[in-house]
């Protein structure tokens, strides 16, 4: 997969590629909006917790399909709050590391439950 930041255009803001050129001998892999409950169901307490538990979710879900974080190439994450930003980026940094998959965060008013303070959904790809 080739990675691709123009030099015609301003290069990202943040740990992110503006695009990924997925090659079609690859296969996807489509991963629901995660939310930060363990195994037993029980929700994080704030938003750190709650991120690494969407991350290692993340993490489990690729490792069932043969990938690993690096095959990410689309993470979409949703917040409800924007003081909440540096906990979650400071999660997500550490899941990733130096993979920069291309990115959308939101600000949203809410999310299905009202403890929920934090969702993530991803899109994978691997050469076959």
């Amino acid at each position: 997969m080739k990675k691709l930041n123009p030099d015609t255009i301003a290069p990202p803001v943040g740990a992110f590629s503006h695009a990924i050129d997925v090659p079609s001998n690859a296969r996807s892999l489509y991963v629901s909006g995660q939310i930060g409950v363990d195994s037993d169901g029980v929700l994080g307490k704030d938003v750190s917790n709650q991120s690494r538990l969407i991350w290692r979710n993340i993490q489990l879900i690729l490792e069932d399909a043969n990938m690993a974080m690096e095959d990410l190439v689309k993470v979409t994450a949703y917040l409800i709050n924007s003081a909440d930003l540096p906990a979650y980026s400071k999660v997500r940094t550490e899941a990733l590391g130096n993979h920069r998959p291309c990115s959308t965060l939101l600000m949203v008013p809410a999310l299905a439950h009202p403890d929920w303070k934090v969702e993530v959904e991803v899109i994978a790809a691997k050469v076959a």
